[in-house]
């Protein structure tokens, strides 16, 4: 009889146990959940986040807070989410925001690697060599042959952290002398451009998709693997025949340290769903982003890429990191 006992009990457990694992795992959210970002009101992050906050509300019950939190290269908004110690707290955002922050910095109040775990990627941000359209160059050869013909003498310019190593790296790979003005305000180059004050600007396709429909300044070439739905007819690098001009700057959802990957997994499982309906990939396109959706193990794998390719470039620019 004891025996009988014994083994009903077991097979009890046995059952309870998955159950409650299941009912755990649903549980999530159990509150409201924030995504913290980088970048103000308004810009490309700002419209996606708020695009699939709104209908990760209405999946989950729950609000989905966005929370613009701009300022100190991106290292305002990270503190505001590695404080938190809140799986509810989730950061979005270009990978490149922190990825370029070792080289930037002495030194940092988090690890990288540690308090960052990539959840879902949603997009690749479209990046964009461009040059005024008065001086009537149209591919990156002509670009490169012109700086080398007047060495010094050209100025450019670039978004800081991704687009500002890129471009630099490559001119100097490629034994380019090309004067540096930096921005505080990036927003401002595209004007200077238009007045040749600047000759070469490497920032997101969306700042210069506005000139560039209006046909006063050439955009040279997309830096993506493949050309961004708004902007069809230019070439990649790629195509260019610039392969080192190429940089996939893909950017997503991170959660904070030890988050369980069965939780990740779930989140990511969501945000594809949303993804499907073709209205976020169209919207995304209109800002200058190409729909690209990877669940964590391929996103940790994109992250890990880029800061390898960061790490090359800065090599090339003599630059050192601090983690």
């Amino acid at each position: 009889m004891l025996r009988l006992i014994s083994s009903v009990a077991f097979a009890l457990a046995a059952t309870v146990v998955p159950i409650c694992g299941a009912a755990a795992q649903q549980a999530y959210p159990s509150k409201a959940v924030r995504l913290i970002l980088p970048y103000g009101p308004a810009s490309a992050t700002d419209i996606t986040a708020r695009l699939f906050a709104d209908r990760l509300s209405q999946r989950w019950n729950k609000p989905v807070v966005v929370e613009n939190r701009p300022g100190g290269d991106g290292l305002v908004s990270l503190n505001a989410f590695v404080d938190t110690h809140d799986d509810h707290a989730l950061w979005y955002g270009p990978a490149g925001v922190f990825n370029v922050l070792p080289y930037n910095h002495d030194t940092l109040p988090f690890d990288l690697k540690r308090d960052l775990v990539p959840i879902v990627s949603i997009s690749e941000v479209v990046l964009a060599v461009s040059m005024p359209a008065t001086m009537n160059v149209d591919t990156v050869d002509g670009m490169v042959k012109l700086i080398r013909s007047q060495p010094g003498k050209l100025n450019g310019a670039a978004a800081q952290g991704i687009s500002d190593f890129l471009l630099f790296g490559f001119a100097k790979q490629k034994g380019l002398d090309l004067a540096r003005v930096p921005y505080r305000d990036i927003m401002q180059a595209p004007n200077d451009l238009v007045e040749s004050r600047i000759q070469i600007l490497a920032t997101s396709y969306a700042v210069v998709q506005p000139l560039a429909r209006g046909g006063r300044i050439k955009v040279l070439a997309v830096t993506s693997r493949q050309r961004a739905p708004s902007a069809p007819d230019v070439p990649t690098a790629i195509e260019a025949g610039y392969p080192d001009l190429t940089f996939a700057s893909i950017g997503g959802v991170f959660g904070p340290r030890d988050m369980p990957i069965a939780l990740r997994e779930s989140i990511a499982a969501e945000f594809k769903k949303i993804a499907e309906d073709p209205i976020i990939a169209k919207r995304l396109g209109d800002t200058g982003q190409i729909l690209t959706v990877l669940g964590p193990a391929e996103f940790a794998k994109n992250v890990e890429e880029q800061r390898d390719k960061l790490a090359g470039l800065a090599k090339v620019l003599g630059v050192k990191a601090t983690q």
